[in-house]
């Protein structure tokens, strides 16, 4: 056991009989969604863990450790905070060494799961290198350690606030396979659509879980992306959602927010301005990842 690390009874005992563990990030319980929707949410996230086989593993920092699983009232108290770090993998020794509560990004949350043991993490959207970087050098150290930990991320493409294009040629520069489930065109966050081709497309949770071992047998460490398209019936329409994600990154300069405040400050504008619609596509998409993480990890532990 690792001095930093507290894994949750249940959680540890699943780990040591190999069942199914699936790992959760707390950032979008503290800077992704505003209360009571992120708690309700963190919940049914969970609850869709556990209905398709697998055992949730919510991951935070608090009280000087890396916290695998958290109570009901430990979500509560994350979802109310207001001075809840985020953090990510550059924060983690000042958070945990000034025993701080810290909401894990999904590059912190990867090397905490990786800690722990566990191979399949479930997120909204990852990060990835942001319009204007060329300017900025604005890149998520979501990407960086995609390339070195090996943890599978499902996630429903790249946040489309993001340079898309950039973003997947920077995945492919650091050997990341990204594969889309179920389609050939590589999703947006709140679409279906982006644009761009999918590098690779698999249609079953057997088929992927079979790449995520063959790769770690080969000795090749590092993440696998595995897209997962948002439902149907609850996406945006890719250039309805640019004219909001203009106008978010218009409001963003002018404000001059920087730094890991853009994306919250982005997310929140954009569903301010879509009278809810984004953070409901957002919900939705967070339950249907959680859904096909679980299948792909029960086929994984078997």
């Amino acid at each position: 056991m690792h001095q930093f690390l507290t894994i949750h009874p249940k959680i540890q005992e699943a780990l040591q009989v190999g069942k199914a563990v699936v790992a959760l990030e707390s950032t979008i319980i503290s800077h992704g969604m505003p209360y009571p929707k992120n708690v309700e949410t963190a919940l049914a996230v969970e609850e869709v863990v556990r209905a398709n086989g697998a055992v949730p593993a919510t991951i935070a920092i608090f009280n000087g450790q890396c916290h695998v699983g958290l109570s009901k009232e430990e979500l509560e108290y994350f979802g109310k905070a207001n001075r809840v770090w985020k953090v990510s993998l550059r924060d983690m020794p000042y958070v945990i060494s000034q025993q701080l509560y810290g909401a894990t990004t999904v590059a912190a949350t990867m090397r905490i799961a990786a800690m722990a043991g566990i191979k399949i993490f479930v997120t909204g959207g990852i990060g990835g290198v942001h319009r204007g970087a060329e300017n900025s050098m604005d890149i998520s150290a979501d990407l960086t350690e995609m390339a070195q930990t090996s943890v599978a991320v499902v996630s429903a493409g790249v946040k489309s606030i993001l340079d898309i294009g950039l973003t997947l040629e920077y995945l492919e520069t650091k050997g990341i396979p990204v594969v889309t489930y179920g389609q050939d065109e590589f999703p947006s966050f709140y679409s279906r659509k982006s644009g761009f081709r999918s590098p690779l497309t698999l249609n079953t949770p057997k088929e992927i879980a079979q790449l995520l071992s063959t790769k770690w047998q080969l000795g090749l460490e590092g993440s696998v992306l595995i897209a997962n398209p948002v439902p149907a019936e609850q996406e945006i329409a890719a250039d309805e959602m640019e004219v909001h994600i203009q106008q978010a990154l218009d409001a963003a300069a002018a404000q001059k927010i920087t730094g890991k405040e853009v994306t919250p400050f982005l997310l929140k504008y954009i569903a301010d301005h879509t009278n809810g619609e984004s953070l409901e596509a957002n919900i939705a998409l967070i339950k249907h990842n959680a859904k096909v993480g679980a299948e792909i990890a029960v086929v994984y532990a078997g």
